[in-house]
């Protein structure tokens, strides 16, 4: 049996560690033997089979889909698997597809969503390691699988495609004089303050529960919701306001201590990471924020501190 493997999906393996393509390769081998290895995966004439990622070096676990022909096989999407849970099989390359990774979701899809993601953060990178070298630097390198996958486990919650594979690229932004490269001058978050952000905001909600079991409907108060997950923060060691992302929608949203609204516009963080690009790039089209720099700083207009507003040199074309 022949077996194909999609330009994209090699592209894709490349940005899931250096064992990934390995990986991908042995699958490959053993769908030459054993075309009939894979689960259903949802989608008409696919199947899906999963890598575990422990018998691989620099390799996280991975969710593999292709089409059988008569004679031939082509593996169409690549995407992180979900955390292993106690009761799956361990021990084998391929195992079936994690029950609770985004079955609604068109696993060809996945891979489209990883390439949007990594070209928007290497148009964003690209203009700040030319043009805002300090904000550059300020940079964390990527974590790793084994990292997200820690997070996951820890707030019991599943990472969407769009902020797993960019929290790949970079786990959070240490800033320059505490503000971060973001649209409003804030700062990706790292993950360790992910997580004590989210369980802070869980407790404060719990709070909130009691009291509102004594409030009437309209009046009860919603600090956080489970699904949300902090992406960025008002400024690095600032937490008063900042996004989330929402694990039920996909959708970015904001909150505030101080009742900020929502916004007018709902993006996505794929929406959000090219708008951010796209304002770099084109500073004169600029209509959320206006691109500017201190220095060797990418510093944004709109919350622009009164310290250094006398340099702070505004970009244009």
């Amino acid at each position: 049996m022949i077996v194909d493997i999609a330009p994209h999906v090699r592209e894709a393996a490349a940005q899931f560690g250096a064992g990934a393509p390995y990986a991908l390769k042995v699958v490959a081998g053993q769908l030459a033997e054993n075309a009939d290895m894979g689960q259903p995966s949802g989608l008409p004439g696919i199947l899906s089979v999963t890598v575990d990622g422990d018998l691989f070096e620099d390799c996280p676990a991975l969710a593999i889909g292709y089409a059988r022909g008569p004679e031939r096989i082509e593996i169409r999407y690549l995407n992180l698997a979900g955390p292993a849970t106690a009761a799956e099989p361990s021990g084998t390359v391929a195992q079936d597809q994690d029950q609770d990774q985004d079955q609604d979701q068109d696993p060809g899809s996945l891979a489209v969503i990883v390439r949007e993601v990594a070209d928007a953060w290497q148009r964003i990178t690209g203009w700040l390691q030319r043009n805002a070298p300090n904000s550059h630097a300020a940079l964390r390198e990527g974590a790793s699988a084994a990292a997200i996958a820690a997070l996951e486990q820890d707030l019991t919650i599943r990472i969407a495609a769009d902020l797993r594979s960019l929290w790949l690229l970079s786990a959070g932004d240490g800033g320059v004089d505490g503000a971060g490269f973001l649209p409003g001058n804030q700062a990706l978050m790292p993950l360790d303050a992910v997580a004590a952000f989210y369980r802070q905001q869980m407790n404060s909600q719990a709070h909130q529960d009691i009291l509102n079991a004594l409030r009437p409907e309209y009046d009860r108060i919603t600090v956080w919701k489970p699904s949300w997950i902090p992406v960025a923060a008002v400024g690095v060691a600032d937490r008063t306001s900042g996004l989330y992302q929402d694990a039920a929608t996909g959708y970015l949203g904001r909150w505030s201590r101080y009742n900020e609204g929502p916004g007018d516009e709902l993006d996505t963080l794929v929406t959000y990471l090219e708008e951010t690009a796209d304002m770099l790039e084109a500073p004169a089209l600029a209509t959320r924020d206006k691109p500017g720099l201190v220095g060797e700083a990418l510093v944004w207009g709109s919350r622009l501190d009164p310290a250094v507003a006398d340099r702070w040199q505004p970009l244009a074309g």
